[in-house]
């Protein structure tokens, strides 16, 4: 937060930083300088603070040079890693070696991730925010596909759904056997279709 090589923008209100572990192309927080804990902290007071936050999410996404070709969503965490509360502003490619697990994919793609208006709107009707009982529980969920919503038991297969380039001859049968076949395609795959509608949908090849 204090380090200025890693702040892209900052203003008497606000920080916004690049995430030092990006789990897509585009991933930057924007942090109040304002010392609150986490989205149980906040009170009604804090709803202008939200809503600049936004704000200045919004021109970050404007100003990207992608913006046109990317989808970005913005949100919290409801339950965050870091004691400073935090705006998420992530390009939907999740395209980065720093996305490894189901943790973090389903942190992003799943009800965990609150969005940021949301957030506004249920503190400014209610004066706090709440976090839903065993919203922990929503890391384990099993893989799913943020595009076509559509359930993943491999990670393959999961950016072959993605990329809508699923072959007609996926073979029947047991989770392992369908993961060692994807696997041993993917890089085919990643050559001719995926460059063509993976990159349309916001992915590069690997």
């Amino acid at each position: 937060m204090q380090d200025p090589t890693m702040q892209v923008y900052k203003d008497e209100t606000v920080v916004v930083i690049k995430d030092k572990y990006p789990k897509a192309r585009y991933h930057w927080l924007v942090l109040p300088w304002e010392a609150v804990a986490s989205l149980r902290a906040l009170q009604g007071a804090h709803c202008g603070l939200l809503r600049h936050m936004q704000r200045v999410a919004d021109r970050m996404v404007q100003q990207c040079p992608d913006a046109q070709s990317l989808r970005f969503r913005m949100g919290y965490h409801a339950i965050p890693s870091m004691s400073h509360v935090h705006l998420h502003v992530i390009s939907q490619d999740f395209d980065s070696p720093c996305l490894k697990n189901k943790k973090h994919w389903n942190s992003f793609t799943t009800d965990y991730f609150i969005e940021s208006q949301d957030v506004i709107e249920m503190l400014e009707r209610d004066g706090r925010v709440t976090v839903k009982p065993g919203s922990d529980q929503l890391l384990k969920l099993p893989l799913r596909c943020h595009v076509k919503l559509e359930d993943c038991y491999t990670s393959e297969l999961l950016l072959a759904q993605c990329c809508g380039v699923l072959p007609e001859d996926l073979p029947e049968g047991r989770p392992e056997r369908c993961k060692k076949w994807l696997r041993k395609r993917l890089r085919t795959w990643t050559r001719t279709a995926l460059t063509a509608r993976g990159r349309a949908r916001g992915w590069r090849s690997i």
